[in-house]
């Protein structure tokens, strides 16, 4: 495979392409069961918006951390987990700095766009959040390289955990269901994050990075991991409250893996418990996606 190509593929981590519309889309659909809606036309549309939205996102991470990332010194642990060819683009000299810039003005202004064919006020909403995501993204990569407590990440991650919320917008209304939906998903973007830290503390720590771990150890970041998903589970069950039983399947589904996965990390406390089990992360918020999408569709 050409050589280009393979860095874009690392520099948007492509193989993840489907997680990202799938769970912006949980949301839209979500909102047309009480505000009706619904066409397989408009779900294209929102699909587009959540990848290309994601994926600036993810571009825009690379880009500010570019000169940071040169220092890695271990690239067979989340860098190879998260990028297929296990490539950083930008630092590597395969992507530009310039032409990634460009790539992130390009797919914002494209998501813009899409966002704005939206109804009135949806439109307004989704738009005044993706931009507050981008905002929490810069402030968690600039406030993580000086903090001496996490704020970086207590703040920085409510950019994950309104994306769904912002899906959600595109048919629906700030109510109670976007508020549980943001409720259940912020504890579970910390302990995601705790996982990730915890499997690249060893590159944190060469590029000075104020991560979970570097702050509080790897057993602290266990015990980070564990108290979020508690709180997880506990906010899990009253999102359940709002959904049908397809959808309540797809998250006990997702918080069986979190608890597993939980067991694993807590026993070992290691980077490679954590690498171990950060796919069952993954798998459970396609399971809670996935269970949102179906309770739509067929519940």
């Amino acid at each position: 495979m050409n050589e280009t190509l393979r860095a874009y593929i690392d520099l948007c981590r492509l193989q993840f392409f489907f997680a990202w519309p799938l769970l912006f889309c949980s949301g839209y659909l979500l909102a047309t069961t009480t505000y009706g809606g619904f066409s397989w036309f408009v779900l294209g549309k929102v699909a587009l918006i959540g990848f290309f939205g994601f994926e600036a996102g993810l571009v825009l991470n690379d880009y500010i951390d570019r000169e940071y990332d040169r220092k890695d010194i271990e690239r067979d642990r989340l860098t190879k987990y998260w990028r297929l060819f296990g490539t950083r683009p930008i630092p590597d000299g395969l992507v530009s700095p310039r032409i990634a810039a460009g790539l992130v003005i390009g797919m914002v202004t494209l998501t813009a766009g899409l966002i704005l064919t939206l109804p009135y006020p949806n439109a307004v909403w989704v738009l005044i959040l993706m931009f507050l995501c981008y905002a929490l993204e810069i402030f968690y990569q600039e406030e993580k390289r000086e903090q001496k407590h996490p704020y970086a990440q207590l703040i920085g991650r409510i950019d994950f955990a309104l994306f769904p919320v912002a899906g959600y917008l595109c048919a629906g209304r700030p109510d109670m269901t976007a508020l549980l939906f943001f409720a259940f998903f912020y504890p579970f973007a910390l302990a995601h994050l705790g996982v990730n830290d915890l499997v690249d503390g060893v590159n944190d720590r060469a590029r000075g990075m104020k991560s979970i771990p570097v702050i509080f150890s790897n057993a602290g970041t266990a015990y980070w991991i564990a108290g979020f998903s508690v709180i997880h589970i506990v906010t899990a069950g009253l999102f359940m409250t709002a959904l049908g039983w397809i959808a309540r399947a797809g998250i006990i589904a997702g918080l069986v893996l979190l608890l597993y996965a939980n067991t694993v990390i807590l026993r070992e406390k290691s980077p490679d418990a954590a690498l171990k089990v950060l796919p069952c992360f993954h798998v459970a918020m396609v399971l809670y996606a996935a269970g949102i999408c179906g309770g739509a569709i067929f519940g």
